[in-house]
């Protein structure tokens, strides 16, 4: 393959994988990445760059400048963990029981860092480079954290980039688009107040189980009938719980579940439906329903022209066949959404390989990142800062 002959990190290799196996050992949940993050800044010092801490709590910021060059990109990794427990076995698995890298944020972090030191020592180029390390993306507060502690008003950006390996994609390969990549998260949350009494007198209340299942059956009408089928939306009730017993029909039932989206139109549409699903459903049998609805993550909207520079980056690096520059939108959900929604931005998506450990979905107790992907990557932000601030 093309990317082996011109990976211009190469000679960092063993130094990121050093990085990645000590984060990978050493997993912090989000906001509470204090050791990744005092590592993280100790780097960018030891590079020559000017770095600022505790930027969204645990947010850290380096800024490099050459020459007069007024352009300037961000470039974006996460640090977070996940609350899983490893079950692999390997020398660096993670020493802190309950919590493991299981999203590949401790390659993500060692990829930039890896670029920033390149970029530091011999990167050829005309202005800014913002490297930005944020906390919790898992739980989708970081990015907004950052943003609200001033990110982007005290180190503006033209541009800004993210990046995400992908279990099962072919090492080497890249893959982005333009418009919606990374779909949104909503988590609702419907409360039914029926009338509970004697299981074997139903007749005399109304059973919040009945009219729960009634409505969970009904959600399933806003994909499937209420919204066009050209576009993509999810609706998954995950809990359904109520207060009765043996013999006891229950008064109160709450159903919980999570609903994806690739624009804010969908979601209001999704939103919209359920709430007059649970309202007709409710006035039906004559009891109370409530519905909480909350956008935890804003789908990831790419810029047409970041997503374009950024595929011409990737194909320079690794040639056009292994670069898709109109892929399927995921509907898996990202906080990068909130940078791209504050600046243009594009999220970009690369290869974790297909073999072992490397092709286990992301989240699973037994996914490890690949750390072939290392130089490929941190080459590849090297490759995009170059061909942007020339």
């Amino acid at each position: 393959m093309r990317y082996i002959d011109v990976m211009k990190t190469q000679y960092l290799q063993q130094t990121m994988q050093a990085w990645r196996h000590d984060f990978h050992q050493h997993p912090e949940l989000g906001f509470d990445e204090h050791r990744t993050a005092a590592q993280v800044a100790k780097l960018l010092n030891s590079f020559g760059i000017q770095t600022h801490n505790a930027i969204g709590k645990t947010g850290v910021v380096g800024v490099l400048q050459k020459g007069s060059g007024t352009a300037s990109i961000g470039l974006r990794a996460d640090m977070d963990a996940l609350p899983i427990t490893e079950t692999n076995h390997f020398a660096y698995a993670s020493g802190t029981q309950g919590i493991m890298h299981a999203c590949g944020h401790d390659g993500h972090t060692s990829m930039l860092l890896g670029a920033a030191r390149y970029l530091a020592e011999s990167g050829e180029f005309k202005g800014r480079v913002v490297f930005i390390f944020q906390p919790n993306e898992e739980h989708g507060f970081g990015a907004a954290a950052m943003l609200e502690d001033g990110l982007f008003d005290q180190h503006p950006v033209d541009a800004v980039y993210g990046m995400h390996n992908i279990p099962g994609m072919q090492l080497g390969s890249f893959a982005t688009r333009a418009g919606p990549v990374t779909a949104s998260e909503s988590l609702f949350e419907i409360k039914i107040s029926a009338r509970g009494g004697h299981a074997a007198l139903p007749h005399m209340g109304v059973d919040a189980i009945v009219v729960g299942a009634e409505i969970i059956t009904a959600l399933q009408t806003i994909v499937s009938r209420k919204l066009n089928p050209g576009l993509n939306g999810v609706v998954s009730v995950t809990e359904f719980s109520s207060d009765g017993k043996r013999n006891v029909l229950p008064g109160t039932a709450v159903i919980s579940g999570d609903a994806r989206a690739l624009t804010p139109e969908i979601n209001q549409t999704i939103e919209a439906r359920m709430r007059q699903i649970v309202k007709g459903i409710c006035l039906a049998h004559d009891v109370e329903g409530e519905v909480d609805y909350h956008t935890a993550f804003p789908a990831t909207i790419n810029n047409a022209h970041c997503a374009a520079r950024a595929s011409n980056a990737a194909e320079s690096l690794l040639g056009g066949d292994a670069v898709d520059n109109a892929c399927e939108p995921k509907l898996f959900s990202e906080d990068f959404a909130h940078m791209a929604m504050a600046r243009p931005g594009c999220y970009v998506l690369m290869g974790n390989g297909n073999e072992g450990n490397h092709s286990r979905p992301l989240h699973s107790a037994d996914y490890d990142f690949n750390d072939e992907l290392l130089s490929i990557g941190s080459s590849y932000w090297v490759e995009l800062v170059e061909q942007e601030l020339r």
